[in-house]
């Protein structure tokens, strides 16, 4: 008994003083705020707070959380790899293989639900489309004047031909016999893929059979969504409208699946916005649309941060990846949105699409970077870091590459995007990148300030985007970033040299004595991968240096000899031996990525020239938003006057 403590008062409790009653009010009184001012530390989910506290309370992160979805109820136009095998493509990455479908289970769950409940609403708002053709988005660059997006307008904004005088077919004999090799091995993957998957989302050439898999929500046809604008740049007509044709008539978005937010968008969105913009096909565009409505449920979260999976159903619910640390979403899906976001509202005139993403990055300008570097892992629910696991290859990847693209893709207006880049690049220079003791750049991993000597092959697309972003680097560093994506991209020719087959492993080390090369038999394999190939087109279309071209066709022979099999192109389980085991699966990036990054590679540089194409991180071009352009004389005079 409390009152048993007391020195002068009674066991039964009587006869205090009036100052022992007064002492013994104040104690009592600051035990009672002291236990119910705890609630208030106590995490969102615990049942106590929930009952104590109104469920009005506001979140502790404000930007882009389901407070911002009740404000879409004002404007009623609103809602909004393998790089890991991925992500974005063993770890996830941009193309992530290995998935885990079941939702995590962790604290956050609560919150969650509620700020779920929101996807319906929005769904509903978004279909209303009756906002004012004048109201401004987030950020003011990326407002919407306009009330339809104009094709024949959108041509005459582009500076140059999409597809060049003549196709980009190169003038010098040698170039264009490679050129027409790739697009050999183009039309042989693509008749193989009709004959034995057509309608499944990828072709198993050895079993002469169809993939499904679980990325895609019950999406079907990821080979031809991706392969659309390869087909039609390479002059494949007849592919390409049998190709368009599927679209038109068995591209059924009514599935009630759970897919990737991450490669619905890179694959099936960035796809079918590249068909449109390249062709003008009506259809791409009301697909795409339909899509992106789909995909707005999963930015209902505390922050707006989106969650990893979304059911494409009419739940609109979504979900952490099982394997994601403490139910976090991964910096390579988040932050691989805004290309095709901003072509989005584009298309739709509903800005809704924009302001999601340009939530994101004021959440990122927001919190505290360590190191000036960005982690991993970050909760949807709490805005806060789960980890400082830091790479540049898979689980972080295309979130640096949206940066710079998305700089470039606003015609050079975006800023914001333009600091963050060049930011985060001398924060991984100062931290990441590394020189072996035999002279190779690459880029290590950052594990809590410990550095893994470890460089994906996934990291290798780093050259690639270092090189596209040299120029508009401060005028002292601009030479030295193209020095630097030159080393980076040599360092990864040298993890291809070093194998028996000429073909890059998964992940490359620089410990143990050896350099460039795998030390685990898990890191061995090579799964028909792109970035060292895409980092060879860029490099070649910004210093026609004829090595690049000289690597590109190594790697065409090597695919050939090792990867070509009787009905399609495999993937092989270790690099290091000629006796080739296959893995029995030809991956849609193959035909979207990298056969399209080889066939540029020995094209002019006319076709789908960089000054008015950019690519999204599965090689679909997104052309550069030239706003000032887009809009009419009516609306230019309005913009104007505001």
């Amino acid at each position: 008994m409390v009152f048993r403590k007391l020195p002068g008062v009674s066991a039964s409790g009587m006869g205090l003083r009036l100052s022992q009653k007064f002492v013994f009010l104040l104690f009592l009184s600051g035990l009672v705020t002291l236990c119910f001012g705890a609630l208030f530390f106590l995490p969102d989910s615990v049942r106590l707070k929930r009952i104590f506290l109104s469920k009005t309370e506001t979140q502790p992160v404000t930007v882009g959380s389901e407070n911002d979805a009740r404000e879409h109820l004002k404007r009623p136009k609103e809602l909004d790899h393998p790089r890991a095998m991925t992500s974005t493509k063993g770890e996830t990455s941009t193309k992530l293989k290995t998935w885990s479908r079941k939702p995590s289970v962790s604290r956050e769950g609560a919150e969650e639900r509620l700020a779920g409940a929101r996807a319906q609403e929005d769904l509903t708002l978004l279909r209303s489309r009756t906002e004012s053709a004048s109201e401004k988005v987030t950020a003011s660059d990326y407002s919407v004047h306009s009330d339809t997006f104009s094709y024949d307008r959108f041509k005459r904004c582009l500076l140059k031909p999409p597809l060049g005088r003549d196709g980009g077919k190169p003038s010098d004999p040698k170039t264009d016999e490679r050129r027409e090799k790739v697009k050999e091995m183009m039309k042989f993957s693509w008749d193989n893929y009709k004959l034995y998957a057509w309608g499944k989302n990828e072709l198993r050439p050895l079993t002469r059979n169809g993939h499904i898999g679980n990325m895609f929500g019950g999406l079907r046809g990821a080979s031809i969504i991706d392969s659309l604008d390869t087909l039609y740049i390479m002059g494949l007509m007849d592919e390409y409208n049998d190709a368009k044709e599927w679209v038109k008539t068995n591209l059924e978005m009514n599935s009630n699946g759970e897919a990737s937010l991450f490669e619905v968008n890179i694959r099936y969105v960035g796809g079918l916005l590249s068909a449109y913009y390249l062709t003008g096909e009506e259809a791409f565009k009301t697909k795409v649309i339909e899509l992106g409505e789909k995909l707005l449920p999963a930015f209902n979260t505390p922050t707006g941060i989106p969650r990893g999976v979304i059911n494409l159903g009419s739940s609109g619910t979504s979900w952490s990846w099982g394997w994601a640390s403490a139910g976090s979403s991964i910096l390579a899906e988040f932050g691989t949105l805004h290309l095709e976001f901003v072509h989005l509202t584009e298309l739709s005139r509903n800005p809704v699409y924009t302001e999601k993403v340009m939530n994101i990055r004021k959440l990122l300008n927001k919190i505290e970077k360590p190191h000036g570097l960005y982690p991993n892992f970050l909760s949807p629910v709490s805005g806060n870091w789960v980890q400082h696991h830091v790479s540049i290859g898979g689980l972080g990847d295309s979130f640096y590459e949206y940066l710079i693209k998305s700089f470039l893709m606003s015609d050079k207006t975006d800023d914001d995007a333009k600091k963050m880049y060049y930011d985060a690049l001398e924060a991984i220079e100062a931290n990441l990148v590394q020189k072996s003791p035999g002279g190779l750049t690459y880029m290590a991993e950052w594990r809590g300030g410990i550095l893994d000597h470890k460089m994906g092959h996934l990291a290798c697309f780093s050259g690639g985007m270092i090189g596209i972003g040299a120029d508009d680097g401060a005028p002292d560093k601009r030479q030295h970033y193209l020095d630097l994506a030159a080393e980076i991209t040599h360092t990864c020719h040298e993890s291809y040299t070093r194998t028996a087959t000429k073909l890059g492993p998964e992940a490359f080390r620089f410990d143990a004595g050896g350099e460039a090369t795998a030390t685990r038999l898990s890191e061995r394999y090579y799964i028909l991968r792109p970035e060292v190939i895409e980092s060879y087109m860029y490099m070649w279309r910004l210093t026609h240096d004829p090595k690049y071209r000289e690597w590109g066709w190594e790697a065409v022979e090597a695919l050939e000899r090792h990867c070509r099999v009787d009905s399609g192109f495999s993937g092989i389980r270790d690099v290091y031996t000629t006796s080739a085991s296959h893995d029995n699966m030809q991956q849609s990036f193959f035909l979207s990525e990298t056969l399209k990054y080889l066939y540029l590679l020995f094209s002019d540089d006319d076709l789908l020239p960089m000054e008015d194409w950019i690519f999204n991180t599965e090689a679909h071009p997104l052309p550069v938003v030239r706003r000032g352009c887009l809009q009419d004389k009516a609306t230019q005079d309005k913009t104007t006057s505001e």
